[in-house]
């Protein structure tokens, strides 16, 4: 039999859908599986985006350039000054979903072998964008005690290598929710500045900031002209993860080159999707304000009601529309597996993602499990009571 490369052995299962098969199982016998596992907003896409796509007045739908549509790059620019961060439309690179620009950051700075050091836990696919780029993820682990806030600043330093290339930070957080304050980043800018690294920020959730906390852009942290990469999406900010839309913005011109070759060589991000994402740009500023208005209080509930569970904790986030909770049970693999295969209450379970695959570190995370505050409140309510009762039932429980 032919031979699978150690790349491909060593890719990682994504702890976010490996459960699926079991899902799948427990819906075909009859249950209802409620989906904490994964952010796929329930929000309705802006109808400004879908009737883009249907007006659109197209005889061949044609490749767009490497870099996106030039009237894209401008429209994002200019998305981007209302929100107080200015930028060129050559400083973007437009890619197919944040994934790709993440993809793209790490060809350009890494060489096989380099290292990038990322507090942990982090959104379980960057472990799969490093192996791709042969790039060595090394973690800082943050606490949930802390509320997983940033790690201190000398344990970043205490991990940098001739081989170091970046610290990478995703803003507010998935998996954890937690929005860095103004002096976390600049002590970051600090260190980057000083032992001359890139500092990728991974700020898809930038609207998603809570009760009347703001998001800081490293974009606009004094000092980073040459150092900062931003990786952003319209997956979450306008509910539209199927369009597969990012993008990778720097002010270094010579990092940009080398990025859009990496775009050239894919060709161009897809045309269509490009419509919809730049008619997304025209939406009403209440349109933030009202999804805003509404993962708060879905977070109020799930977070609410799960520290109200005898044995469970879990830090209220100011940001994205994630939390990790620590669970009174033996495993939270096993746990998030009896759920689906064993457990039901009114012939309903629950879908939850095991937190220890946002780790890199051997061994964190086996008793917690990251949850998406996507679904509608009601529905909120009946998945903590699944939680309590399901805590109550399970035979690995410890309280």
């Amino acid at each position: 039999m032919p031979a699978i490369s150690l790349k491909g052995q060593t890719m990682p299962e994504s702890p976010i859908r490996k459960l699926a098969p079991f899902a799948e199982a427990a819906k075909f016998q009859g249950k209802e599986v409620f989906h904490l596992n994964i952010g796929q907003p329930d929000i309705k896409t802006p109808p400004e985006a879908i009737e883009a796509v249907r007006k659109a007045d197209l005889d061949v739908l044609s490749y767009s350039p490497s870099e996106g549509f030039a009237s894209y790059r401008k429209a994002l620019a200019a998305y981007y000054a209302k929100n107080g961060i200015h930028i060129n439309s050559e400083d973007l690179i437009v890619t197919t979903g944040g994934s790709e620009a993440i993809l793209f950051a790490m060809g350009a700075i890494c060489d096989p072998g380099d290292e990038v050091i990322i507090p942990e836990p982090f959104y379980a696919n960057y472990n799969g964008f490093s192996i791709n780029a042969g790039v060595h993820v090394v973690p800082v682990t943050a606490q949930i005690e802390d509320g997983f806030a940033l790690p201190p600043i000398e344990d970043f330093e205490a991990l940098i290598t001739p081989n170091t290339r970046a610290i990478m930070i995703c803003n507010p957080g998935n998996p954890t929710g937690y929005l860095y304050k103004p002096s976390e980043l600049e002590a970051l800018r600090d260190l980057v500045i000083k032992h001359d690294l890139y500092l990728i920020a991974d700020e898809v959730y930038r609207e998603f900031a809570y009760d009347d906390n703001f998001h800081q852009s490293i974009l606009n942290l004094e000092g980073l002209q040459e150092n900062a990469i931003v990786i952003d999406s319209v997956s979450k900010r306008y509910s539209m993860c199927g369009a597969r839309i990012g993008c990778v913005i720097s002010r270094n011109s010579a990092l940009n080159a080398t990025m859009l070759k990496f775009a050239q060589a894919r060709l161009s991000p897809p045309t269509m999707a490009q419509i919809a994402a730049e008619a997304a740009l025209e939406v009403d500023p209440s349109y933030y304000e009202e999804v805003k208005a509404e993962y708060t209080r879905r977070r109020d509930i799930l977070v609410d009601g799960l520290n109200s569970i005898e044995g469970v904790f879990c830090p209220k986030p100011a940001g994205a529309f994630y939390v990790i909770a620590q669970l009174p049970v033996d495993n939270a693999e096993r746990f998030a597996q009896w759920l689906l295969s064993a457990f039901s209450h009114d012939n309903k379970t629950l879908m939850v993602a095991p937190a220890e695959g946002f780790y890199a570190t051997p061994g964190m995370g086996q008793t917690q499990v990251r949850l998406a505050y996507v679904l509608e409140q009601e529905k909120l309510v009946q998945c903590v009571e699944l939680m309590r009762l399901a805590l109550q039932e399970y035979p690995g429980t410890h309280y």
